[in-house]
């Protein structure tokens, strides 16, 4: 099953979601309009409302308030997006300048103050305590990660597990949540709740990892971003901590100038290092066996063709090429 027909499955939830989203982005202030059609209807994969809608339908949902769920999923990591691309001073994202150099640095930390905002209002009329408390938890372990991973930036001591721990908060745990929310929202039992809250974090993790690998291996073309940037942002991302483990002393010297000083002058030579050293496969590996955890814990979720495509999401996402 490929994407496309993952996203066909439910064709009518992802187009109730696009309107929702569009709904709730309306403002009476003109800038937010416009940095938020920029950012937020410019699409994207918006594998996070798949992921949400596809979890909500396997858990039995049937009366609407997924939509509402997966909006606001949405909405909580675009404000992410517009707030980690000032600290990281990003060009491109989704193939377009990033909104920060459209629009200058306040504009986008504002808007994505207001995007976070505005989630927690689409919180509040779910009336779903259960639902506020998981947003809560999880908005506050995503800034954690990103606290950390500012922290991690420019030190090449950075450990796997250090990373690894980063990775969980600020990516995976938004995509736990998101399919924790789908179960409450459908009223599932709470072992089901709990196998798609599972399957949530070890796709999140998958798909990370296979991120950070893309970054030494991808085209800036379909990535829609400039191939380089962690490295160009000292970032100590798993291929370059597995690299300067098992790389010589030289090349393990080049690499940890390069995590201390951020650029891209070494690039060519550091992304030779990280392919001859196997990081880029064993990064890979970690991703196949976190997918494959993912696709595991759907055996506590009930049979249907939705379980089926939350499994085809899992292979999709260490199989992607952007």
């Amino acid at each position: 099953m490929q994407l496309k027909d993952i996203r066909a499955l439910v064709a009518d939830d992802l187009a109730a979601v696009d309107a929702e989203i569009r709904l709730q982005l309306a403002s009476d202030v003109a800038l937010v309009n416009q940095v938020g059609d920029y950012i937020v209807v410019a699409g994207g994969k918006r594998l996070r409302p798949l992921l949400v809608v596809l979890a909500a339908r396997a858990a039995g949902a049937k009366d609407g308030a997924h939509v509402r769920a997966a909006a606001l999923i949405e909405f909580i990591h675009t404000a992410t997006l517009l707030h980690d691309d000032v600290v990281d001073d990003s060009a491109r994202r989704r193939g377009l300048a990033t909104a920060n150099q459209a629009f200058g640095n306040p504009a986008s930390v504002l808007v994505g103050d207001f995007l976070y905002s505005r989630a927690f209002q689409m919180m509040a009329a779910l009336d779903s305590a259960p639902v506020i408390r998981v947003m809560a938890d999880a908005t506050n372990t995503i800034a954690a990660g990103e606290v950390m991973q500012l922290m991690n930036s420019g030190d090449p001591d950075t450990t796997e597990i250090r990373y690894m721990d980063v990775i969980y908060r600020k990516t995976a745990r938004l995509f736990e949540a998101g399919a924790q929310i789908a179960a409450i929202v459908a009223r599932a039992p709470a072992e089901v709740e709990t196998a798609l809250a599972n399957y949530g974090r070890h796709l999140g993790i998958a798909f990370q990892l296979i991120d950070d690998a893309l970054d030494y291996r991808g085209d800036a073309h379909e990535l829609g971003k400039n191939v380089g940037d962690d490295l160009a942002e000292g970032k100590p991302t798993l291929p370059l901590i597995h690299a300067l483990k098992h790389g010589d002393a030289d090349a393990a010297a080049m690499i940890r100038s390069a995590i201390e000083e951020g650029g891209t002058e070494q690039q060519g030579p550091i992304r030779a290092v990280v392919e001859s050293t196997g990081s880029l496969d064993y990064t890979a590996r970690l991703a196949d066996s976190e997918a494959r955890r993912a696709e595991e814990a759907l055996a506590g979720v009930p049979a249907s063709a939705y379980r089926d495509a939350l499994a085809a999401l899992a292979r999709f996402a260490v199989s992607r090429s952007n």
